[in-house]
């Protein structure tokens, strides 16, 4: 069963850090990877038109930001970039390599790195 799964938060997908499902804001399942993929071509053009800032991995997930929307994290004492990603999923994992895909593999702009050490 493969995922695409629409995310919000302080982190890029790939990180898989504890409590990452919490940016989990929705989730869609499919059968075949074919069908996934082009639910997640479509969520990624829909994606691109309004958010300014992207970076792509060609594991098949992308952070999509606008350098203007942080938030402001209590714990750490500092401005965290808020990210919208998405991510296609092999039962709840990274996608494996055999199915990665140079082509998806680009970007517009560098995040923001600043991470809350204290939270995860």
């Amino acid at each position: 069963m493969y995922q695409v799964v629409e995310m919000k938060g302080n982190l890029e997908p790939w990180w898989f850090l504890e409590g990452w499902q919490e940016d989990i804001i929705s989730t869609k399942e499919f059968e075949n990877f074919y069908d996934a993929l082009k639910y997640y071509k479509k969520l990624w053009f829909a994606m691109e038109e309004i958010l300014p800032s992207y970076i792509s991995r060609s594991s098949v997930m992308t952070a999509f930001w606008d350098q203007e929307d942080k938030h402001w994290c209590e714990e750490c004492d500092e401005y965290l970039q808020v990210y919208r990603s998405i991510a296609l999923l092999d039962d709840w994992q990274e996608i494996p390599e055999e199915k990665h895909s140079p082509g998806y593999e680009k970007r517009n702009d560098l995040p923001s790195h600043a991470h809350c050490k204290i939270k995860r």
